[in-house]
């Protein structure tokens, strides 16, 4: 299995020296997000930093831009990495689609499966000289000059990821994109009893095997030494998850739980203003279903056996440990155990 680690959403300016901090560590890749910064830049700059450590978008927002502009991005961050980069879209919800980026909505699940089918279009035409001839019900393109047209690129196509949560975005994954992001809000049982099967049936409509597929599962982890440090990082913790759990395409894994009351509940404090009371409303079933806690040793050790679904993990870090060496010991305490 492979890990990787999400750079600090607080400086861009600040990504570069933090994945080569990451790269000295043994990590294998770095994230940027989608959040108060765009998810591209940092990733330059990580690229210009670092020889080995590979560079994901989890996630770009795919309906906040459109085919042509992600392509270039991909096909740039590519050739500035020299092969190391790996574009992870996501869909996000209507309200951020429509009201924050003023863009189109309609159909997700059918708009994300012809995003990523006029990538791969563009994609030909740069790199195996096909005419550009893609007409879809809600993308066209079909002029590419020379001048706009970058050629092959030495490094190849960069990996198209998909992040989905529920069974039908995961079967778009399964069936046009080269793997799947797992949503931080998910539990193993979700994971094998409902989303991996639609996986599965995605990848059968385009004829392959799921396992082909990479599965990157994003996994909430709260390190700490002492009790105090760990319940710092479950409150850490219990923030974000009230956040994703108030979120009605969401709910469907809560439901899975007998979980699902809590979605309109923190629905209401999210309209009433009240961010500071949600925390208190994920029991300590759901945060430790969820998430994963302790020492970096323990947090090894049972990432191993949470995440045996998975090819790789994205680390959700809540670290209280105060030690520099942290993420170093839980990755050698998975690698001990996973050897012995």
């Amino acid at each position: 299995m492979k890990f990787d680690v999400a750079l600090s959403a607080a400086n861009p300016a600040a990504a570069g020296a933090e994945a080569q901090a990451f790269e000295a560590q043994a990590l294998d890749g770095v994230l940027s997000f989608e959040g108060p910064h765009d998810p591209f830049l940092p990733l330059a700059l990580a690229a210009a930093a670092t020889q080995r450590i590979e560079l994901t978008t989890a996630v770009a927002i795919a309906f906040a831009r459109n085919p042509m502009l992600c392509a270039y991005l991909a096909n740039d961050l590519q050739l500035v990495s020299r092969g190391r980069f790996r574009l992870g879209l996501g869909s996000q919800i209507r309200p951020h689609i429509e009201k924050r980026f003023g863009q189109a909505w309609s159909r997700p699940n059918a708009r994300m499966r012809e995003f990523v089918l006029a990538m791969r279009a563009i994609f030909r035409t740069w790199n195996e000289a096909a005419p550009l001839r893609f007409e879809g019900e809600m993308y066209r393109h079909t002029l590419m000059p020379p001048f706009f047209n970058p050629g092959p690129n030495p490094f190849g196509v960069p990996p198209i990821l998909l992040a989905g949560f529920g069974p039908a975005m995961v079967r778009v994954a399964g069936e046009v994109a080269d793997g799947w992001i797992v949503h931080p809000l998910h539990t193993r049982a979700y994971v094998e009893e409902i989303a991996r099967p639609a996986l599965a049936e995605g990848a059968a409509r385009a004829g392959r095997s799921v396992d082909t597929l990479e599965i990157s599962a994003q996994t909430i982890v709260m390190l700490a030494r002492d009790e105090a440090g760990l319940e710092r990082a479950r409150q850490g913790a219990r923030m974000q998850l009230a956040f994703y759990a108030s979120t009605p395409a969401y709910r469907v894994v809560l439901d899975h739980h007998g979980w699902g009351a809590l979605q309109p509940e923190l629905s209401g404090m999210v309209r009433q203003g009240r961010w500071g009371e949600m925390a208190a409303l994920i029991p300590d079933a759901m945060l430790a279903t969820v998430g994963v806690a302790g020492t970096p040793k323990d947090v090894g050790r049972a990432l191993r056996e949470r995440n045996r679904f998975a090819t790789r993990t994205s680390l959700v870090l809540y670290d209280e440990s105060g030690d520099p060496g942290a993420l170093g010991a839980l990755l050698a305490s998975f690698q001990i155990d996973h050897d012995t």
